[in-house]
């Protein structure tokens, strides 16, 4: 027993001393197991907005292409200035160029439908999606919602979900806008910066 003891410790210690020479550790090994493709996939997306700073949690296992697809965005300054072209107050607001308004029209002409449904939590506000369209160059628009929206997965490919500035989600979605929700005043975002811890 006493053998069996000294020759496991002695082991252990020639493994210590070999990962200290290499500069690993036992937690750096035991990852080397994981995907290391997964590991380098941002969590976090902060969205630096003229109104202020909204922190998004992204879908990585839920959505890996739009989250792929998002972040190669981010990292060619696609959202840099891009502004938010629709915003309807209580329901979601749009940034992008995209010329297709097809979701904010079918979903604003039954709004009031919409607001007897019961809320589930797929449903629920603050989520981050984009259209379900494939996206062109410098195509990819962006969906925050604002209020439970029963047929949310019909329209949008949801891939995120703000987890801090809701204050600032909404206070975008209090500007004044015109009869096609555009906002009177220009607002929008500044830049994109993309994050694994917050």
């Amino acid at each position: 027993m006493v053998f069996f003891l000294f020759a496991t410790y002695r082991h252990w210690s020639q493994r210590s001393v070999m990962q200290a020479e290499e500069g690993t550790s036992n937690f750096q090994v035991e990852d080397d197991f994981s995907d290391p493709k997964k590991s380098d996939v941002p969590r976090y997306a902060i969205f630096n907005t003229s109104k202020g700073l909204i922190t998004v949690e992204l879908y990585k296992e839920g959505s890996p292409e739009v989250v792929d697809e998002f972040i190669d965005a981010c990292q060619k300054g696609h959202f840099k200035g891009m502004l938010f072209q629709r915003v309807v107050k209580h329901f979601v607001i749009q940034g992008g160029d995209s010329e297709n308004h097809a979701v904010i029209e079918d979903w604003t002409s039954r709004e009031k439908h919409y607001n007897q449904l019961e809320k589930r939590l797929k449903h629920e506000a603050f989520m981050l999606g984009t259209s379900n369209m494939k996206h062109e160059k410098e195509g990819f628009d962006i969906f925050i919602t604002t209020a439970p929206i029963p047929d949310l997965n019909a329209k949008l490919n949801v891939f995120g979900r703000v987890i801090k500035g809701e204050d600032i989600v909404q206070e975008i979605e209090e500007v004044d806008t015109d009869e096609h929700y555009r906002p009177k005043s220009r607002i929008g975002i500044i830049d994109v910066t993309l994050k694994h811890k917050i």
